[in-house]
């Protein structure tokens, strides 16, 4: 079987998703979880959904109460047409802002392609779900499921807990465990970045996380709280030293390569890069690279609004 259980394995599964690109495996984490209420957390991008209904029908999975979308980047929402049919009778969860593209998600799949490339054929086209369908999550009530919003990596972005497990999306960075090696952690920040909503819905998670932390890239751990502090103590340290370094590079990418690479040398978060595989490294240097330009972005704002 392709799913791997959690601490509590009767209740929570991990899915491991790995969408057709060279680094991608083991990148994507769909939470299932069959409590009562019963859930999906993303479903993952559409070319992995075989493998998503897989596991789902290994562990005898033929309805759930509710199926619970953090945001809709590709990554995290791509399958949902077709796992909306699968599951004809089950309310989709979702930030207000995310409906009308999931209604209509043509201008989502472009604005994808024209961002992310081959990266984006290789997650493959979103199908569009019925409005019936679809629930606001500021609206949603089901009193063992609390709803945090968590703006940042997208405006759309929610998170979900219940009992000891918060499913914090992207909010809380891309983490991986290398076992004796310890650990890989990064911000999901991407070009467009608010880093004051970032931190603000970070806070909100540390106000109320519970014991698990269930990350979307990827995996488990335990701590919520310190996981999350940590992350948050990074995102103000990638400020600090890519502020610092602007001011030393005319050209853009050469900002963006002094700062990757100071990064590299210098945030013990993000150390262990070289103990990725090869192919890894070059999927995490692209999206390093992304949330540098984000920060620049973010830093070039921040100029413009104090000299007016």
């Amino acid at each position: 079987m392709n799913a791997a259980s959690s601490p509590v394995a009767d209740k929570l599964h991990l899915i491991p998703l790995s969408p057709p690109l060279p680094g991608f495996e083991r990148f994507i984490s769909i939470w299932l979880y069959q409590g009562k209420p019963s859930f999906l957390v993303d479903v993952g991008p559409a070319s992995t959904v075989d493998t998503l209904f897989e596991c789902l029908d290994q562990l005898e999975v033929t309805d759930l109460d509710y199926i619970l979308l953090t945001h809709i980047h590709l990554d995290h929402a791509g399958a949902i047409g077709e796992v909306a049919a699968k599951f004809a009778n089950t309310p989709i969860v979702c930030q207000a802002a995310a409906i009308p593209h999931l209604i209509a998600p043509q201008r989502l799949w472009e604005g994808t392609k024209s961002v992310l490339g081959e990266t984006a054929l290789g997650y493959g086209p979103i199908t569009a779900v019925a409005a019936e369908r679809l629930v606001d999550a500021a609206e949603f009530s089901e009193k063992a499921i609390e709803v945090i919003q968590t703006p940042g990596h997208a405006v759309h972005h929610v998170s979900y807990a219940t009992g000891d497990f918060l499913f914090a999306g992207e909010t809380s960075g891309v983490w991986m465990d290398l076992n004796a090696k310890g650990e890989y952690l990064r911000p999901a920040t991407p070009p467009r970045l608010y880093l004051d909503t970032a931190i603000a819905s970070l806070e909100h998670l540390m106000a109320a996380a519970p014991r698990w932390l269930c990350y979307s890239h990827f995996g488990i751990g335990d701590g919520a709280r310190e996981r999350l502090k940590r992350h948050y103590d990074q995102l103000l340290y990638w400020e600090q030293l890519i502020d610092r370094l602007s001011a030393q590079k005319d050209n853009a990418e050469d900002m963006v390569d002094e700062c990757f690479k100071m990064l590299l040398a210098e945030d013990s978060l993000v150390k262990n890069f070289s103990s990725l595989p090869p192919t890894t490294q070059q999927r995490e240097a692209y999206f390093m690279r992304n949330s540098i330009r984000g920060y620049l972005g973010w830093l070039q704002e921040n100029a413009k609004r104090g000299n007016q």
